[in-house]
């Protein structure tokens, strides 16, 4: 299972453990938030075809509409590890504005977006010190296959 889903599993235990909310909006919301993590799970074990079908949906739905709820189920997708279409750049681009609430006490969805920001952008970190790790290997190798171009003895 990739850890973005186990992640957003163990937010939602979290979260089932807390408080029930106060109003009735914002119980709705936290509703959309587990509906988002039951369909991201149900995405992950879809053929790569089905799965293509729900990125087009989802990227049609929020050409519609651009809310908060469609925003962060095609982010979700976007974001979704072992898929042929993840693409880390354009959820957080999808995401930034969740990242820093505007004020007051941010809704479960507005969290959720925010925490999914967060793991997003600690994935592309990850991948870019992978990344640099690697040159950093193949230049090692270069310069190993210089000196031993060079022979024993030679070029000290």
């Amino acid at each position: 299972m990739s850890r973005i889903v186990v992640a957003v599993l163990a937010l939602f235990a979290i979260a089932g453990c807390a408080q029930m909310p106060a109003n009735l909006a914002e119980r709705d919301e936290t509703r959309q938030v587990s509906d988002l993590v039951g369909y991201v799970r149900s995405v992950a074990a879809m053929r790569p075809d089905a799965q293509r079908r729900e990125l087009n949906d989802a990227n049609q739905v929020y050409v519609r509409e651009q809310g908060l709820y469609p925003r962060l189920r095609l982010a979700l997708l976007l974001s979704l590890p072992g898929t042929a279409f993840m693409d880390d750049t354009r959820a957080a681009g999808l995401l930034e504005p969740l990242a820093s609430p505007a004020g007051g006490a941010p809704a479960p969805l507005q969290q959720f977006g925010a925490w999914l920001h967060a793991q997003v952008g600690e994935r592309a970190r990850e991948q870019r010190k992978t990344a640099q790790l690697k040159e950093q290997i193949d230049a090692l190798r270069a310069i190993e296959r210089t000196l031993n171009e060079r022979g024993p003895g030679r070029g000290r």
